[in-house]
């Protein structure tokens, strides 16, 4: 893993973990030392985040949180559901017992991290999870473009929703759509995902900050 690389995934655990809080600037520079990291590695990993909408520059001062509103969480929502569920429901044709099943110790971890209320555990296990299951359809360019949707949501408000238990909730259907994958039921695997990416969605709206605009909400 490269400096830059090893950065980005500090910046998102801080980012995770209110580190970083929507609303206030930070400087490269002061983030790395507030990070103990150096400060070329860390201004590349924002200027990534800055790419996939998650942080935005503030000339001559810095970088901030992107404000995220229920319109754009209503979107991000409805692209995964139109990408993310075709992508996965193929895989029923088209992944390998032994692929579906390598990724159960994958839930087993998300369950386990729910359970502690390890919210930064969690969200790489899910991430590993979601997008490793459609790594098996063989087509990045649908990984990328999940992985940039998960990001602009996933990262906002999370740490209240362990405390609330709500990731214990979702956990166990990492299992149901491996089961339902293994057992090659097309129908169950659609019906699990929907409801899958619904319960996210709902998880969204309870996190969003009270900073967050939400005029323009539908």
């Amino acid at each position: 893993m490269s400096l830059r690389d090893q950065a980005l995934v500090i910046v998102r655990q801080a980012i995770v973990s209110g580190e970083i809080r929507p609303n206030e600037i930070y400087s490269a520079s002061a983030l790395a030392t507030r990070l103990g990291v150096s400060n070329s590695p860390v201004r590349e990993a924002m200027l990534t985040l800055v790419n996939q909408g998650i942080l935005e520059p503030v000339r001559n001062r810095g970088f901030r949180i992107v404000p995220i509103s229920e319109h754009d969480l209503d979107e991000i929502g409805e692209m995964r559901r139109m990408l993310e569920i075709p992508g996965v429901v193929a895989l029923v044709d088209r992944a390998r017992d032994e692929d579906i099943e390598a990724l159960r110790p994958v839930a087993t971890e998300i369950e386990e991290a729910a359970r502690r209320g390890d919210v930064s555990v969690f969200l790489e296990a899910d991430r590993r999870f979601h997008l490793g299951l459609l790594a098996l359809g063989g087509n990045s360019r649908l990984v990328d473009t999940i992985a940039q949707l998960r990001d602009q949501t996933r990262l906002y408000g999370v740490n209240a929703l362990a405390e609330q238990g709500t990731l214990q909730q979702t956990a166990p259907e990492h299992f149901e759509i491996l089961d339902a994958l293994l057992a090659r039921d097309a129908a169950a695997v659609e019906r699990i995902m929907a409801r899958h990416l619904d319960h996210i969605r709902g998880e969204w709206a309870g996190a969003v900050p009270a900073s967050t605009p939400a005029a323009d909400a539908t």
